[in-house]
């Protein structure tokens, strides 16, 4: 059974959620963090397939995108530091209030992954499954994808932020149109290291991703231009007490009978062959 809902943050604004609720008693509660624009509808096949396997699940669309956009774009507060350090815990809180008695599991699709350093309350969590999760250091991307990502975040971005007072990402594909402040972030970090730790000691005044210690695993594809290898590698880094036991996997399409997996098929209904790794390495950390 899924549910529609809309809950208050601490920071005053609401995020629209959706609750997925198994017939039986949940022993293992998912927190679905989505990517870079990309609305909570996105990932509904795969929470019915976690949910038809005994899990609770909360998707959710972050500050600004989807229906949790109040009023008009143009000055929207958001940003990847507030959609860390506010809606990823009141996400969680949520989660927790509906599931009291379960363990409590993110799985983060790309920057869904990468923010959960902000969480002042990822310590209540027993695990992170991070999908196509990486620093998106555009340095490390290959050609020609690395000059057509380059351009974006050098030129589009700034220009869309002066031109409509938000990001027009969605012109060029790359997920919904974004808040301002959450674009000029995203294009600082991936031309920096370490995707937020570009950040840290300015826009990242606190965090734990030197002090979260959970064990997680990172899955990317062969076919990702964004989570290569390097930029895997390079958030893994950041995560300093996490980072020596961090689980890698490499994931090819062929061997799963797909077509394409990417940085965003993972969560596609037709790339259900991927989920059980999901639901094995729930039961793993359970």
């Amino acid at each position: 059974m899924s549910t529609p809902l809309s809950f208050p943050t601490s920071a005053g604004h609401a995020l629209a959620t959706t609750l997925y609720v198994p017939a039986q008693p949940v022993k293992q509660a998912v927190l679905i963090a989505p990517a870079t624009g990309i609305k909570r509808g996105f990932y509904r096949a795969f929470a019915e397939y976690l949910t038809a396997q005994g899990c609770g699940v909360l998707t959710f669309d972050f500050q600004g995108i989807g229906d949790s956009l109040s009023g008009s774009l143009r000055g929207n507060p958001a940003s990847l530091v507030s959609w860390g350090s506010n809606d990823l815990p009141a996400a969680l809180d949520e989660l927790t209030r509906h599931f009291p008695h379960a363990r409590y599991h993110l799985i983060g699709h790309s920057a869904g992954g990468q923010l959960i350093g902000l969480m002042p309350n990822a310590h209540r969590l027993s695990s992170l499954l991070a999908v196509a999760g990486s620093s998106g250091r555009i340095a490390n991307m290959p050609m020609p994808y690395r000059a057509k990502a380059g351009t974006f975040m050098r030129l589009l971005i700034p220009a869309s932020n002066r031109a409509f007072g938000y990001a027009r990402t969605d012109l060029v594909g790359m997920g919904g149109p974004l808040p301002r402040d959450v674009a000029a972030q995203w294009s600082r970090w991936c031309l920096g290291r370490g995707y937020v730790e570009t950040g840290f000691g300015q826009e990242v005044k606190r965090h734990c991703y030197d002090t979260l210690d959970i064990p997680s695993l990172w899955l990317h594809a062969t076919d990702d231009e964004i989570a290569v290898k390097a930029n895997v590698d390079d958030m893994i880094r950041v995560f300093t007490r996490m980072a020596g036991r961090a689980g890698r996997r490499t994931l090819d399409p062929a061997e799963h009978g797909l077509k394409s997996i990417g940085h965003m098929n993972f969560f596609r209904r037709e790339s259900g062959a991927l989920w059980p790794l999901a639901v094995a390495w729930l039961a793993e950390h359970s």
